[in-house]
């Protein structure tokens, strides 16, 4: 595959996947955490902030491979 096309389909990808994310974190947040506290809000949202990284890296890790030659 070329890197064109890679980078076409990650976009894409990362798109829906943030999206659904953050839509997931909010749901959980607005049910298990609110309300609780400083103490249990804070950490989860700091997880939540920061957990979406990973996926996306690996994506962007996959998009930008050089082409095979």
């Amino acid at each position: 595959m070329k890197q064109r096309s890679r980078k076409a389909i990650g976009t894409i990808a990362v798109v829906i996947f943030i999206s659904a994310y953050a839509l997931v974190m909010m749901a959980v947040g607005g049910v298990l955490v609110a309300g609780r506290g400083t103490a249990f809000e804070l950490p989860f949202y700091i997880l939540a902030g920061v957990g979406w990284l990973p996926v996306v890296m690996a994506l962007i890790r996959w998009m930008s491979k050089p082409d095979a030659t």
